[in-house]
C-alpha cells in the first residue's frame, strides 16, 4: 500500500494573534520546542513507511517560507508545493492536491490529509491509526481520524460514531452541557481534520456530491504551471470553484464515510488556551517563554518575544508580548482573540498582516523606526541570495553595511561593500544587492522620501519570479 500525504498549510491561525500574522502563520512558528509546527508534521509523516514524496498545499503569499522550512529540515530529497492563488477552504485544496498526485502516479495511492498546526505526541499511535485508516481507505470508505476526547471541549466539532467503524453523523461545536454529554456518552469523538482516502473513490465522491468543486478544480490542475518545486494552480479557474470544507461539501454528505479511533495525544493548538493546556507548566500553573518576570501570578500564559515583561497578581491569564503589538486576555476568552484580529483588519492596521521582521525568500528586513517622511530597517540577506532588480518613485535610500560583503548594483555601477561602508540610491535608480559571501549580509537601510510603502516597488528581473 502506497500513501500520499497530502499537508495542508494555508491559513493564518488568527486566535494566536499577535504571534501569529497572516504573513507569518501559525504552522511555521516555534510553539511547541525548537521546530515549528509545518515541521513537526513532515517529520511525522517522513517516519511512515511507503510514502511518496509529501505534496504540501500553500497560500501563494507563503511559498517562500514553506519551501525554506522544508529545506531546513533536510529530510525530502523530493516534495511538491503546491500553490493555491486564493483560498478556497479545504474541499478544492484537496480535491486539487488528489487531481495532481493522481497526475503524478498510474496507481491509486491513498491520501493521507493532514493539517499542517496540529500537535501530535504520541507518535506510535499516530502510525498505528494511520495503518488502520489506509485499510478502511483500501477498503472502500473515506475515512477520518476521530481523537478520543479526554475533557469536554466546546471548541471542536465532534464526531457520532455509528455501528463498527463506520460514522452516524457530524456534530457542531456543542455548548458545554451538551459536550459534557458527548464525553459521557463515550460515542463521540473530536473532529481532528484529518482524513485517509483511496484517490480514485476521493475524486469520484465528490463528483457526485460536489461536482462544481471538481470541474473548476480540474481546470485550476490542466491550465496550472510549473515552477520549479512550485506548482500553481489557475488563478481564474480556481476562482471558480466554491469556498467549502471538505465536511461540508463531502463527508457529511457520502454514505461511505468511516472513523479512526485516535488516542494520539492532539491538539490542533487553536488558542492560547489549547497552547497553554499542553505546554508545561512550573508549580503555580503558568506557562511562560522568553524574558519573563513573575509575582504571585497563577494559570498563566505569559510569553514575551522582544522585551521584558513583568506580570503581578494574575489569575487566569494571557500576555503576549510581541515588537509591535500586546495581547492582555483573560484565559477563558482565548477564543475571542479573533474578534481583535477582525477589528486590525476593518481598520486596515498591519498589525493582522505583518511582523516588525518580515521574511523574503532571500532573507528578511526588520523595521527599527517609522515615522512621516523616513523608515529605518536591517536587513539580512542570505549568502548566495540576491534582491530583484528594482526601482522606486518615491524614496530615496542609504545603505551601510554592519557585516559580510553586498554586492550592489547601482544604476551603472556595480561596487563592493565591506562592513561601514556605505551607498546612496536616489529615487528613480534602477538598484539591486546581493550577497556574494559564505555569511549573512546584514545592513542598515534609511528610506526617505514622500511614500515609503512596500508597494512603491517596480521590478524588473527578479531571481525568483515575482516580476512586475
Amino acid at each position: 500500500m502506497t500513501i500520499q500525504p497530502v499537508i495542508l498549510a494555508g491559513g493564518t491561525g488568527s486566535r494566536l494573534w499577535p504571534l501569529s500574522r497572516e504573513m507569518y502563520p501559525k504552522q511555521v512558528i516555534n510553539l511547541t520546542g525548537n521546530k515549528s509546527l509545518l515541521q513537526t508534521t513532515l517529520q511525522r509523516v517522513h517516519d511512515l513507511p511507503d510514502i511518496l514524496p509529501p505534496i504540501i498545499v500553500v497560500g501563494e503569499e507563503h511559498r517562500f517560507l514553506t519551501k525554506s522550512q522544508i529545506e531546513e529540515l533536510d529530510i525530502f530529497s523530493q516534495y511538491h508545493i503546491l500553490l493555491e492563488p486564493l483560498g478556497r477552504n479545504t474541499a478544492p485544496a484537496i480535491c486539487g492536491a488528489a487531481l495532481f498526485a493522481r497526475r503524478q502516479t498510474q496507481d491509486d495511492p491513498v491520501l493521507l490529509v493532514l493539517p499542517a498546526d496540529h500537535l501530535i505526541t504520541k507518535n506510535n499511535s499516530f502510525t498505528l491509526a494511520v495503518a488502520r485508516a489506509a485499510e478502511l481507505a483500501q477498503q472502500g470508505s473515506l475515512t477520518t481520524f476521530g481523537i478520543v476526547p479526554d475533557h469536554p471541549e466546546t471548541g471542536y466539532g465532534y464526531i457520532a460514531r455509528g455501528e463498527g467503524d463506520k460514522v452516524s453523523s457530524f456534530v457542531e461545536k456543542p455548548d458545554l452541557a451538551t459536550a459534557e454529554h458527548y464525553l459521557a456518552q463515550g460515542t463521540y469523538f473530536w473532529n481532528s481534520g484529518m482524513f485517509s482516502f483511496p484517490t480514485s473513490l476521493l475524486l469520484e465522491e465528490m463528483s457526485r456530491y460536489c461536482p462544481d468543486i471538481v470541474g473548476a478544480m480540474e481546470q485550476a490542475v490542466d491550465q496550472g504551471s510549473v515552477d520549479g518545486v512550485f506548482f500553481r494552480f489557475d488563478k481564474n479557474a480556481m476562482a471558480g470553484s466554491p469556498s467549502d470544507s471538505i465536511d461540508y461539501a463531502l463527508m457529511e454528505k457520502t454514505d461511505r464515510a468511516a472513523m479512526v479511533e485516535a488516542d494520539i495525544g492532539w491538539s490542533d493548538i487553536g488558542s492560547w488556551k489549547a497552547l497553554w493546556q499542553v505546554s508545561a507548566k512550573d508549580e503555580r500553573g503558568n506557562v511562560t517563554c522568553g524574558d519573563v518576570l513573575l509575582e504571585d501570578v497563577n494559570n498563566s500564559l505569559i510569553r514575551s518575544e522582544d522585551t521584558l515583561v513583568a506580570a503581578l497578581g494574575l489569575q487566569d491569564t494571557i500576555v503576549v508580548e510581541t515588537a509591535d503589538a500586546v495581547l492582555v486576555a483573560p484565559m477563558d476568552r482565548s477564543q475571542d482573540v479573533k474578534t481583535i484580529v477582525n477589528r486590525l483588519k476593518e481598520e486596515q492596521r498591519q498589525e493582522f498582516r505583518y511582523h516588525r521582521t518580515v521574511y523574503r525568500p532571500w532573507g528578511s528586513y526588520t523595521t527599527l523606526e517609522m515615522h512621516g517622511r523616513f523608515q529605518i530597517k536591517r536587513i539580512t540577506v542570505n549568502p548566495g541570495a540576491k534582491l530583484s532588480l528594482q526601482m522606486h518613485h518615491h524614496r530615496h535610500e542609504h545603505w551601510v553595511v554592519v557585516s559580510g560583503t553586498a554586492q550592489v548594483v547601482n544604476g551603472e555601477q556595480t561596487i563592493l561593500l565591506h562592513e561601514n561602508e556605505s551607498t546612496y540610491i536616489s529615487a528613480g535608480t534602477n538598484h539591486r544587492l546581493e550577497n556574494p559571501g559564505v555569511i549573512p549580509l546584514e545592513l542598515i537601510e534609511v528610506q526617505v522620501g514622500s511614500y515609503l510603502g512596500e508597494d512603491d516597488i517596480v521590478r524588473f528581473d527578479d531571481v525568483y519570479g515575482r516580476n512586475d
